[in-house]
């Protein structure tokens, strides 16, 4: 709110430099809010992925998790006056490798019933084919 503030108070006094670079900062600050909400999904996501592929089997529960968090990616990720994304998929690839590793380390939690490490789970799966399963569910429709 402090932004607003100062915003108008750059442009009362005409200050349009100031004005346009606090734009800027807004812009950069917003869109980093929505990638880091991008990252949150992306690793409930992956998750389900993850258990999914090295369990060789799939649970209703998981699939509403994969499905819900992919809708939710899809939404945020949307630019609401225009066609454009926050993430193109070059970035959504970026983001989804970056959460793998937290990914991999809930998932260790939950697959098999917790008990293997993460390292080992890591083995259990392909990473690169987990991620792009992951942006295969954002890119697909409802």
């Amino acid at each position: 709110m402090e932004e607003l503030v100062t915003l108008r108070n750059y442009i009362e006094a005409e200050q349009y430099d100031q004005a346009l670079a606090l734009v800027a900062e807004l812009e950069e600050m917003s869109k980093e809010d929505k990638l880091n909400k991008i990252y949150s999904y992306g690793i409930i996501l992956l998750i389900h992925l993850i258990k999914q592929q090295a369990e060789g089997r799939s649970l209703r529960s998981w699939e509403v998790s994969i499905y819900s968090a992919a809708t939710e990616i899809r939404r945020v990720n949307r630019r609401r006056k225009s066609e454009e994304h926050y993430a193109n998929p070059e970035e959504l690839a970026e983001i989804f490798t970056e959460a793998f590793e937290t990914a991999i380390r809930k998932a260790a939690l939950e697959a098999f019933e917790g008990q293997y490490s993460d390292q080992a789970l890591r083995e259990m799966v392909d990473a690169d084919q987990v991620i792009a399963q992951a942006l295969e569910w954002v890119a697909a429709k409802d």
